[in-house]
């Protein structure tokens, strides 16, 4: 049987990607120059082909003509259809020439490959930085824009990312499905869990240079330096009080909204942070922090580090009363034995 060799005489210079018709290739262009002339008539999203508009336009119509004979699901497209299909099939005949690791779709592929080539094709008109992804770009951009289209049905809180928010409703939902192999204590999320990890482990591997104060984890070690640089990037829009975390400032905007989403299961009291909650929950559990050197115990560890003041304060005291009696004055100095 004879096989034709399809021509692609049509070649893009930026990606080396090679076209039948002039007419893809002028529509390719488009993916790098940015332009989307085609916009939908519902949402007012735009595209740079007018397939990609209708292809889009079943996402209001619900009306999607591929479906998949093993769990019927619908969708938009053939090749949709086809990468499906190799969910259920596990195929992956993409693999990459540097780790092994094998693909569904040549597009994951490539995604994959600039992990090793470092290449950042997105870039940031406004700060120039720059992203091996399209959707890391746009996700960035909401740093700038202040965009937060994810929202909790349960108090009202925005985000600017679909996983912040999931991981947000595990305060409401009280799911915690990470737990800790030494002491089966759960957490909500998964870098919780590794930090609690490091109290079994006493590890802090992050260092700061000016003051040298050591830390679990990278996070915690950028919120300390900026006690020493003054930086508090997070700004309330309704008063202009700066805060050095976004934790920090949605805690505060609790103060402007009245808002107390976290609520005690005994005597139902509620507060604006979990940390409030937290601390009033002692009261409930009798928890005490004990003083090392007298023994009195406190409700909060915050009244307990002021007690131990007192006792510094008492030292020194002492101490200067001791030096004092042992410095000679100028007239034992002068006076002969």
């Amino acid at each position: 049987m004879q096989t034709h060799t399809v021509k692609k005489p049509f070649s893009c210079d930026l990606c080396d990607l090679k076209f039948s018709y002039n007419s893809s290739f002028k529509r390719h262009l488009q993916t790098h120059t940015g332009i989307k002339p085609y916009s939908c008539e519902v949402c007012d999203a735009v595209f740079a082909s007018p397939t990609s508009v209708k292809r889009h336009m079943q996402n209001h119509t619900g009306d999607y003509h591929y479906s998949c004979d093993v769990c019927s699901m619908s969708l938009q497209s053939k090749y949709k259809l086809k990468m499906h299909m190799r969910k259920h099939s596990g195929e992956k005949p993409y693999p990459c020439e540097v780790c092994d690791t094998r693909f569904a779709s040549n597009d994951q592929l490539k995604r994959h490959v600039r992990i090793h080539t470092g290449e950042k094709p997105y870039s940031c008109d406004v700060c120039g930085m720059s992203f091996a992804w399209n959707e890391k770009l746009k996700r960035h951009m909401r740093t700038h824009t202040g965009e937060r289209p994810y929202c909790c049905e349960e108090c009202g809180l925005s985000f600017a990312r679909n996983d912040h928010l999931k991981k947000h409703a595990r305060t409401h939902s009280g799911e915690k499905p990470h737990s800790c192999d030494v002491c089966y204590a759960s957490f909500a999320m998964e870098s919780q869990l590794k930090r609690h990890m490091q109290t079994h482990t006493g590890e802090k591997p992050y260092s700061c240079e000016v003051c040298m104060s050591t830390f679990s984890s990278s996070s915690d070690l950028k919120l300390h330096v900026r006690t020493h640089t003054g930086e508090k990037p997070y700004s309330c829009g309704v008063c202009g009080s700066a805060f050095l975390s976004n934790s920090a400032l949605h805690g505060h905007m609790q103060t402007h909204s009245g808002e107390k989403p976290f609520s005690c299961d005994v005597c139902g009291m509620s507060f604006a942070r979990n940390s409030y909650l937290k601390r009033h929950m002692q009261i409930h559990s009798g928890e005490r922090h004990s003083c090392s050197i007298c023994g009195k115990s406190f409700s909060r560890n915050s009244y307990l580090k002021i007690h131990i003041q007192t006792h510094m304060q008492t030292l020194d005291a002492y101490y200067t009363a001791a030096e004092n009696a042992f410095t000679p004055s100028v007239q034992d100095l002068m006076s002969p034995f």
